[in-house]
């Protein structure tokens, strides 16, 4: 975990390949995306600049659900998003907020604690197979 909460990742692709490996493995797994925000389309059209960067919105309540029962201000953070966005050397990173610095954040203790470890190594296979 980093201390700011956020765990990223290098991908050996594009940015276009990397969001779309990701949006596809997550229908592909029957998670919901709610969103795929794309950054730098908002910039052109506001006539600024900006490297590919793009935000997918996704989840799915039996996941969700559980930690929302324990605390609900958790909600705030659901549902999960990952960002894809390429440095200035052209180099394409995943971030994703850590679940387990959500879980600290919202103090969701134990009666999570499964809960959170499994969506944690569930986000880390997604961002490992995108960017692979």
């Amino acid at each position: 975990m980093n201390e700011d909460g956020l765990i990223t990742i290098r991908s050996r692709n594009s940015a276009k390949v990397t969001v779309d490996r990701l949006d596809a493995r997550l229908k592909a797994g029957g998670i919901t995306v709610f969103a795929r925000i794309d950054h730098g389309a908002g910039a052109t059209s506001a006539g600024m600049p900006l490297r590919p960067t793009e935000l997918l919105v996704f989840g799915n309540p039996k996941a969700g659900t559980p930690l929302m029962q324990v605390n609900q201000t958790i909600g705030i953070d659901l549902p999960l998003k990952v960002l894809v966005w390429e440095d200035a050397g052209g180099g394409v990173w995943i971030t994703y907020n850590d679940p387990t610095w959500l879980a600290k954040r919202h103090k969701l203790g134990g009666n999570a604690a499964e809960a959170v470890e499994a969506i944690a190594g569930a986000l880390a296979k997604l961002a490992e197979a995108a960017a692979g």
